[in-house]
C-alpha cells in the first residue's frame, strides 16, 4: 500500500475523500441489484458482500438509476416481522430497501462523511466513477486510512465497549432481537470466541431456503443449529497501523484483545481523533499469525 502521496499538515477529519485516497477513491464498484428482484436474491447476495468492501447491495431501476441500498440491518428488519418463505420469494426489493441513499462528491470531508452515516447507521456510501457508473465506499475501506496514519493509539487504548452475548440455546429470534436492541451487528457465543452476525444469519436463511422446504419461520431456529465463526482473538497490544492492516487482509474483519472488540465502524471512530495526523513517511508492511502461538509479527516488504 501507498504512503501518502504528499505531506499533509491536517487531522484526517478535516481530509477530502480526495486527499484519503488520491490514487483509489473510486476503485471499489458497487454491485447492484434490479428493484424488481424477490428479497430472496438479495439475502444469498449479501451473504456473499456484507462486511466486505461492499458491504450493501444497491438497487436501480430499469434505466440503472441507483434508487436505495439493501443491507444486514435493512433484511433482518423486515424478516423480524415476517420470517417466511413467502415474504422471501414473494416481496421485492424496492419494498425493503433503505431510500435515502447518500451520495458523495471528491471533495467531501471525512468528517461530514462520518456525520452522514452516524445519522443513518450505514457505513455505506456510493461517488460517481470515470465509468458513469459508481463506486462503494465503506467502513472497510477506511482501514487502509488507519494503516497510513501516524498515532500513538494501540488496541488497549481504544474505547471500550460492551460486548453484547447470547446462550446456546437461544432462538435466531431471540438473537435479532439483541442485535436491534443493542444497535449491532455482532453478538459473542458467551464463554467462547464464536460469534454470529446479520451476514451469518442471512446465510443460514438461505441455506433453509434452498435445502429445507419444511421450515418456514426462519427465526424459531435455535441457534445452536447455526455454524458460527470464529473471532481473531489478539494477544498482542497491536498499534492503529497494525490493526488496520490485519484486519484489512481479512474476510471479515472482527478482532477481539481482551475486554476489547474492534469493527471497521471502531476504527472510523478513532480516526475522527483530532491526535491523528496522516504520516507520508510510512512504509508499506505487512504481518503474520505465528502458527504456534498466534502473535501477530509485522514484517516490512
Amino acid at each position: 500500500m501507498r504512503p501518502w502521496k504528499y505531506p499533509i499538515n491536517s487531522t484526517i477529519s478535516e481530509l477530502t475523500l480526495e486527499q484519503l485516497f488520491p490514487d483509489n477513491l473510486t476503485d471499489i464498484p458497487c454491485v447492484y441489484l434490479n428493484h424488481k428482484r424477490e428479497v430472496g436474491v438479495a439475502t444469498e447476495m449479501c451473504v456473499q458482500y456484507l462486511e466486505s468492501s461492499v458491504d450493501s447491495i444497491v438497487i436501480r431501476d430499469d434505466n440503472h438509476k441507483p434508487l436505495g441500498i439493501v443491507g444486514g440491518y435493512d433484511l433482518l428488519k423486515h424478516i423480524r416481522k415476517n420470517p417466511t418463505r413467502d415474504f422471501q420469494y414473494e416481496t421485492k426489493v424496492n419494498d425493503v430497501m433503505y431510500e435515502d441513499l447518500l451520495i458523495v462528491e471528491k471533495d467531501m470531508t471525512f468528517q461530514k462523511l462520518m456525520e452522514k452515516w452516524s445519522a443513518s447507521r450505514r457505513a455505506f456510501a456510493i461517488i460517481p466513477n470515470k465509468f458513469q457508473g459508481y463506486s462503494a465506499i465503506s467502513a472497510r475501506k477506511m482501514l487502509e486510512v488507519g494503516i497510513k496514519s501516524k498515532t500513538n493509539i494501540s488496541i488497549s487504548s481504544m474505547p471500550k465497549k460492551k460486548i453484547v452475548t447470547f446462550q446456546p440455546d437461544e432462538s435466531l429470534r431471540e438473537i435479532v432481537d439483541l442485535m436491534f436492541e443493542h444497535k449491532t451487528r455482532k453478538l459473542l457465543l458467551k464463554y467462547s470466541n464464536q460469534f454470529i452476525s446479520d451476514r451469518v444469519i442471512l446465510k443460514e436463511i438461505s441455506k433453509l431456503l434452498k435445502f429445507q422446504p419444511d421450515v418456514d419461520n426462519f427465526l424459531d431456529i435455535p441457534v445452536n443449529q447455526v455454524e458460527l465463526e470464529d473471532v481473531n482473538v489478539i494477544l498482542d497490544d497491536l498499534s492503529l497501523n497494525e490493526i488496520c492492516l490485519k484486519m484489512y487482509n481479512m474476510d471479515h474483519p472482527y478482532i477481539i484483545y481482551k475486554d476489547i472488540s474492534v469493527t471497521p465502524w471502531d476504527i472510523c471512530n478513532v480516526l475522527m481523533s483530532e491526535k491523528i495526523t496522516p504520516s507520508y513517511e510510512l512504509e508499506s508492511s505487512v504481518g503474520i499469525d505465528c502458527p504456534h502461538c498466534g502473535k501477530y509479527i509485522p514484517t516490512k516488504n
